[in-house]
C-alpha cells in the first residue's frame, strides 16, 4: 500500500469522525459504558484472585512432635521434612511458644495450663504450592517421632475446592462479558455505518476495491475505541487508587492480605482496556462493513 494511500485513508476516517459526529458520539459512548464495566470487572477479579492467594499462602502444617522425641531425633525429623520435594520452610516452635500463641488468641483463660502445659513441640511447614498442603502433610504423618499432623484438613480442602471454582468462574464471566461487549459495540458501528449505505456503493460502483473502501471504515472503528476507552481508564484509575487507599490498610492489620499495587497494576489494566477498545472497535467495523461490500 503506498503511503499517500495510508495518508488518504487517515485523512477520511478522521474525517468521517467529525462529519457522523452523533454516531461517533453514541459508538464512542457504547465503548466506554461497556469498558467502564470490563474494567471495573478485571480489577475486582483480579484483585479476588490475589486475595485468595494471599490466603492460600498462609495454610501452615502443624508437625506435632512425639513427647518422648530427644533434641537430635527432633532434628533428624526436621531434616527429613525439609528433604521433600514439596517443602518450602519448616519452622521450629516450642510448647512454650504454642502456649503464648494460644493466649494471644483467645484470652488468658489458657494461663491455668501454662505451669502444667500439655502442647506439643512443633514444626511449622509451609508448602511450596499451597495445593500441595494435603500431599506434603500426608508423607509428614509416615515419618518416625510424629505424633500427629494438623493443618485444617476439611477447611484447607474446601478453600482450595472454592479457589478453583472461582477462577474457572471469573473465566466465564470475562470471556461473556467481552462477548457482550463485542455485540453492544459492533451494533452500534453497524448502525454508523448503514447510515453511510449509499456513500459505501457509490465507491464499489466506481471501481473502488473492498479493501480501499474498507479501511477508512477499520481505522474508524480503531478511533472509537482509542477514544471510548479514554473515559474508563481515568475512571479506573482514580476509583482504583482511592479504594486502594482506603481498603488497603485495614485489610492489612493482623494478616498477609493486600490489594495489588496501583502500580504496575494500573498501567496493566489501562494497556488492557485500550487494546480491547481498539480490537474490538477495529472488529466491529470489519464485520459490520462487509454486507454492505457485496453490490
Amino acid at each position: 500500500m503506498k503511503f499517500r494511500t495510508v495518508g488518504r485513508h487517515f485523512r477520511e476516517s478522521f474525517k468521517s469522525l467529525y462529519r457522523n459526529g452523533w454516531m461517533t458520539f453514541a459508538a464512542a459512548s457504547a465503548v466506554t459504558v461497556t469498558l467502564i464495566l470490563v474494567s471495573v470487572f478485571f480489577a475486582i477479579m483480579m484483585n479476588m484472585n490475589k486475595l485468595a492467594d494471599d490466603v492460600a499462602n498462609d495454610v501452615e502444617i502443624n508437625v506435632h512432635i512425639q513427647l518422648t522425641a530427644t533434641k537430635d531425633q527432633q532434628n533428624e525429623l526436621k531434616t527429613n521434612i525439609e528433604q521433600l520435594s514439596g517443602v518450602d520452610s519448616v519452622q521450629y516452635s516450642s510448647k512454650d511458644q504454642q502456649m503464648e500463641k494460644l493466649i494471644s488468641t483467645y484470652g488468658k483463660d489458657f494461663e491455668l495450663f501454662q505451669q502444667d502445659n500439655p502442647l506439643y513441640d512443633v514444626f511449622i511447614v509451609q508448602a511450596k504450592e499451597p495445593s500441595e498442603t494435603s500431599k506434603v502433610a500426608t508423607e509428614i504423618q509416615k515419618m518416625k517421632y510424629v505424633a500427629k499432623v494438623n493443618y485444617g484438613e476439611k477447611t484447607v480442602d474446601k478453600l482450595f475446592n472454592v479457589l478453583k471454582w472461582g477462577r474457572y468462574a471469573g473465566i466465564i464471566l470475562s470471556a461473556g462479558l467481552l462477548l457482550t461487549a463485542m455485540f453492544l459495540i459492533s451494533n452500534t458501528i453497524k448502525i454508523a455505518i448503514y447510515s453511510r449505505r449509499t456513500e459505501i456503493e457509490i465507491m464499489k460502483l466506481v471501481g473502488a476495491t473492498n479493501w480501499f473502501i474498507r479501511w477508512p471504515f477499520v481505522l474508524e472503528g480503531a478511533w472509537l475505541g482509542l477514544l471510548g476507552s479514554v473515559v474508563p481508564v481515568i475512571l479506573t484509575f482514580v476509583g482504583y487508587i482511592n479504594t486502594y487507599n482506603l481498603i488497603n490498610p485495614r485489610l492489612g492489620e493482623g494478616t498477609n492480605l493486600a490489594l495489588l499495587t496501583p502500580s504496575p497494576f494500573m498501567y496493566q489494566i489501562a494497556g488492557l482496556i485500550i487494546a480491547i477498545g481498539v480490537l474490538i472497535g477495529i472488529w466491529g467495523s470489519a464485520i459490520s462493513i462487509r454486507r454492505f461490500l457485496k453490490v
